[in-house]
């Protein structure tokens, strides 16, 4: 098991050079309040001084430490090379010869035998990220410490819990710190550090808290308890050690921490570990074996060990599910173009192909959301331009004033036998047109569609041109610019089946043979009635007031079968002073035409408006619903034709127009060698995507061959 750790350590050291945190790694995470002791456990572990140090936060910036064991033969050599690359980390600094070294990731190979210069490097690094204003930063220091001291541990020392700014820190800064400790112990694939100190009340331990609010069960939650010599006299921390105050699932370890003045003076850290030992041995005798900071030193050993273990499967099945996931990727970002002229090709033909397939709905990205492409121009046809139209009202905006003005302006001076069909055509022209407006309506919905189409396209079935953003943008230019051409050409096909409804109303259509029938037979059974009002002409009634166009004639009148003249002189002055009344709203006796007018000036009668609340005689009302009828019959006829014919123009001049021209425009107008350079450019962020796509499928691949190498052996 003792592989697990540098097996861990390689594959941290691989995922930082591509700056990836999407793989969470088996680690210790180090938290406790400011001036808690972090630090010096820390350096005790590693048995040397290497952190900064100071008042306030020194830690601002997080520090990921990977201690490495090597046997004291491989130390570093003048032309030890050879010898230090068969070692298992194969570590190696040429004309340098040193016990104990450190690198950092950012310094890249240069290493550092000095840990004072570590130590400032540390200082430099957090400077230059955080400046000089005690602020903090997500953003981590990888360092590495090699030494045949130390045992193979990956830890993580974050900033110290504070409650209150001071001096220049900003006024958020607890929140900033919580957020940052929250990120590193929220990896369920981390064992937390909780370090508080033993003059301090543990229940009110902010490292336990923090702790616990990710660890509710406390599984991977480790208690370290600092400075046990500086408690008060007279009380000691055997009941916190054992665990009677608040149980820690994996334990709490006590350790004894090197003074200000130990440091001050140099005291070394082997001397601090035997003075420690002495302490423990006089102090806490029964638990000086399973406390301090060489124990503390192998649990932690043991701890990441048998974590790294369960961890490993659920780690080599995320490794290898990112693996594809950024092969597939790296494959929809496409490879560097070697070809221009066979790559324009390639992606025109393929846009054009997935334009089409989007109308014909054999895409391969299917809307689960909304309807798209030809489903879309399915549902205008047939729901909405079916359904508007369907709403026209044959008779709609017509009057039954309207339908008689119109009977009348079409028999001139002489009353009719029959309705007259002149006013039956003038009136359904005028519905019929009607009907223009939705189908043009049509038309621009099926247009927007098929530039939605476009859209859609670059969204989801080619997004390699999402690469050439200049090719994009004249691909999208084409396509709209063939559309925008056929919209008036479609547009006046539409007219032109209106038109041509309005050319020609056939009367003899079959579907129209019925009202036209019962028209027919209206007007004959009129004109039969007239011709029995002549034939005996002594009859009485309303009818033949409607019919002849004049008063009741007298019983003298009718004997003698026509009127004498002194009646017909009366029946004209009644006829002519019934009309004038009605005409100007007046029911007084109407005043002859032989007469001259007393009073006001006399009315012209063609300003007179047409009364529209007098009730229509028998006959106008059979007239009226004679038209109504008709128009009604054959605008349907016509409302049919149209919801047919429409679509099938639109169809035809604009939806299969483009889809057959589409990519022979695309190629006539793109395919051009001057045009190549310009629109092959590929975009900074499409290139920089694939690099970083690229280097982390790398990553995942070497990664998963570093797994792949422990055997099970090595698990157990």
């Amino acid at each position: 098991m003792e592989a697990l750790i540098p097996v861990i350590n390689k594959l941290q050291d691989v995922f930082n050079t591509v700056g990836s945190e999407s793989i969470q790694l088996p680690q210790i995470v180090v938290v406790g309040a400011q001036s808690s002791g972090k630090s010096s456990v820390l350096e005790s572990l590693v048995g040397r001084d290497f952190l900064p140090r100071g008042t306030g936060i020194v830690t601002r910036r997080p520090l990921v430490l990977q201690l490495v064991h090597v046997i004291p033969d491989e130390r570093i050599r003048p032309g030890g090379e050879e010898n230090a690359g068969r070692s298992q980390r194969g570590e190696t600094r040429a004309g340098v010869e040193a016990e104990e070294w450190g690198k950092f990731l950012h310094t890249k190979n240069k290493v550092y035998s000095d840990f004072n210069e570590i130590r400032q490097e540390i200082e430099n690094e957090t400077e230059r990220i955080t400046g000089t204003n005690k602020g903090i930063s997500s953003e981590a220091i990888h360092l590495k410490i090699f030494s045949p001291h130390v045992l193979n541990l990956t830890l993580v020392d974050l900033p110290g819990i504070t409650k209150v700014p001071v001096g220049d820190q900003p006024v958020d800064i607890e929140q900033q710190i919580r957020e940052l400790i929250i990120k590193f112990i929220g990896n369920p694939n981390s064992i937390i550090l909780a370090v508080t100190a033993a003059n301090t009340d543990l229940a009110t331990s902010e490292a336990l808290k923090i702790a616990r609010e990710v660890d509710t069960d406390g599984r991977r939650t480790l208690a370290v308890i600092t400075k046990l010599d500086l408690m008060d006299a007279g009380t000691d921390a055997m009941d916190i050690l054992t665990g009677r105050v608040i149980p820690v699932k994996l334990g709490i370890i006590g350790v004894v921490n090197r003074s200000q003045l130990d440091i001050n003076t140099k005291k070394t850290i082997l001397d601090a570990m035997q003075d420690e030992q002495s302490f423990m041995q006089k102090k806490y005798p029964s638990l000086a074996n399973r406390n301090g900071t060489k124990f503390l030193g192998k649990t932690l050993n043991r701890l990441l060990m048998h974590h790294i273990r369960d961890c490993l499967p659920e780690l080599k099945t995320r490794v290898n599910v990112m693996a594809a996931q950024y092969q597939s990727l790296l494959g929809g970002y496409g490879n560097p173009v070697d070809d221009k002229n066979a790559t324009l090709l390639q992606l025109v033909t393929k846009f054009a192909a997935e334009y089409c397939n989007t109308i014909e709905g054999t895409a391969k990205h299917i809307e689960t959301s909304e309807l798209c492409g030809g489903a879309r121009i399915c549902y205008i046809f047939h729901e909405t331009f079916g359904r508007t139209l369907e709403s026209v009202d044959p008779l709609g905006g017509l009057t039954t004033l309207d339908v008689l003005t119109a009977i009348r302006n079409a028999t001139g001076p002489r009353p009719a036998l029959f309705v007259p069909e002149v006013s039956f055509e003038l009136l359904v022209k005028r519905q019929i047109k009607r009907l223009e407006e939705p189908s043009l309506r049509c038309v621009e919905l099926v247009h927007e569609e098929m530039q939605r189409i476009i859209q859609h396209c670059s969204n989801y079935s080619t997004q390699e041109l999402l690469r050439f953003p200049k090719l994009h943008d004249a691909i999208v230019e084409v396509v709209t610019c063939l559309l925008r051409r056929r919209l008036p050409v479609s547009n006046e096909m539409v007219h032109n089946l209106v038109a041509i409804e309005l050319a020609y109303i056939n009367t003899k259509h079959p579907d129209f043979a019925d009202a036209s029938m019962v028209s027919t037979q209206i007007n004959n059974s009129l004109e039969d009635q007239r011709r029995r009002n002549r034939t005996f002409p002594g009859m009485q009634g309303d009818s033949a007031a409607v019919v002849d166009g004049k008063g009741p004639k007298t019983g003298q009148e009718a004997q003698e079968g026509a009127p004498g003249p002194q009646a017909w002189r009366r029946g004209i002055r009644a006829e002519d002073g019934d009309d004038k009344a009605r005409a100007a709203g007046n029911h007084n006796t109407p005043t002859s035409f032989n007469s001259p007018m007393k009073g006001p000036p006399s009315i012209n009668l063609l300003d007179v408006p047409v009364p529209v609340s007098r009730k229509l005689s028998a006959r106008e009302q059979r007239d009226c619903e004679v038209i109504e009828k008709l128009i009604k019959s054959y605008f349907l006829i016509v409302r049919k034709n149209i919801q047919d014919s429409v679509p099938k123009a639109v169809m035809h001049f604009l939806v299969n127009h483009v889809k057959d021209n589409l990519q022979s425009e695309l190629v006539g107008q793109l395919y051009k060698q001057q045009l190549l350079d310009e629109l092959l450019t590929e975009s900074e962020d499409m290139a920089q995507r694939r690099k970083e796509a690229s280097d982390m499928l790398k990553a995942l691949q070497r990664a998963s061959q570093i797994i792949a190498e422990i055997r099970e052996t090595h698990l157990w």
